[in-house]
């Protein structure tokens, strides 16, 4: 007769079985090392030795088959939580974090007292929850995450993740148009760093075929179109998207400031940060060895 498979036991470590008791009631959890950072979710990413980006979802030379870092990896899967991948990591782990977003909350992170003071009397009140330097206001409502917004206040909602310090005092509300609006972002001002000095001259010193008007706007533009449209993954989709415009461009030289411009302007109109675009391309340039 075959024997069952036997049933995988927790290890008993008390974040853990925090973590156990959030997913079980659907918010997606992960832990996290010191300095707030998280581990990977897979066993390829154990200790980061995928040398993926810890911290962000940009993949870096992660080649994992889905995301697993950072927000990505919050899960309410108690396989996963106590799976081989972070058997380990729970007894390196300082704080259980989650995916706000992933939940339906919008986590309003207010940094120090000046901030609180702000919020109290700008925003609705709704459930508080303390921190080491400040408060949380937790949001009943998702929306995208946007870091500094203004002195001392990060929204951490959509693509972030958030500690848990415990379930708060006060009574949640629905997230109003003033969080809302502190996430719309100006016009790109950003101005991109000349990327063609650091670009190899074409093998056999032959005129790059690229600089084609039509058919270098025409890859600029469907880059363009191809980060607008994303409604997931944004992230994963800006990194693709320069890895494939530096792979059909990069060697030659024919890119200018106002392509990257562009394709930075594209991806800043759908949350994106100046630090996380010049990340990406920076891992993109990394990645083809530009």
């Amino acid at each position: 007769m075959t024997q069952p498979a036997p049933i995988r036991r927790a290890p008993d470590v008390p974040l853990l079985t925090t973590a156990l008791e959030l997913a079980a009631r659907m918010v997606p959890v992960l832990p996290l090392r010191a300095g707030k950072l998280p581990f990977g979710n897979c066993r390829a990413c154990t200790g980061n030795a995928c040398g993926g980006r810890p911290n962000m979802l940009t993949p870096g030379p992660c080649h994992c088959p889905r995301p697993c870092h950072a927000w990505a990896a919050a899960t309410t899967d108690p396989t996963t939580l106590t799976g081989p991948a972070w058997a380990s990591a729970w007894r390196q782990t300082t704080a259980v974090a989650y995916h706000p977003g992933g939940t339906g909350l919008t986590v309003v992170d207010l940094d120090n007292a000046d901030a609180i003071t702000w919020a109290r009397q700008t925003l609705p009140a709704t459930r508080t929850v303390p921190t080491t330097r400040g408060e949380h206001w937790i949001y009943r409502g998702a929306m995208q995450s946007a870091n500094a917004v203004r002195p001392g206040v990060d929204i951490k909602s959509t693509m972030s993740y958030a500690r848990w310090l415990g379930p708060g005092t006060g009574t949640m509300t629905a997230l109003p148009d003033a969080v809302r609006a502190l996430a719309v972002r100006k016009p790109c001002t950003v101005r991109v760093a000349p990327t063609t000095a650091t670009v190899p001259a074409p093998a056999g010193g032959g005129e790059c075929p690229h600089r084609t008007p039509a058919y270098l706007d025409r890859g600029i533009a469907m880059a363009e179109q191809c980060i607008t449209g994303a409604t997931t993954a944004v992230h994963s989709t800006v990194y693709r998207t320069f890895l494939a415009v530096l792979s059909a461009h990069g060697r030659c030289g024919c890119l200018t400031d106002a392509h990257v411009g562009r394709l930075f302007a594209a991806a800043q109109a759908k949350g994106e940060g100046p630090r996380h675009c010049t990340d990406a391309w920076a891992n993109a340039l990394t990645r083809l060895g530009l």
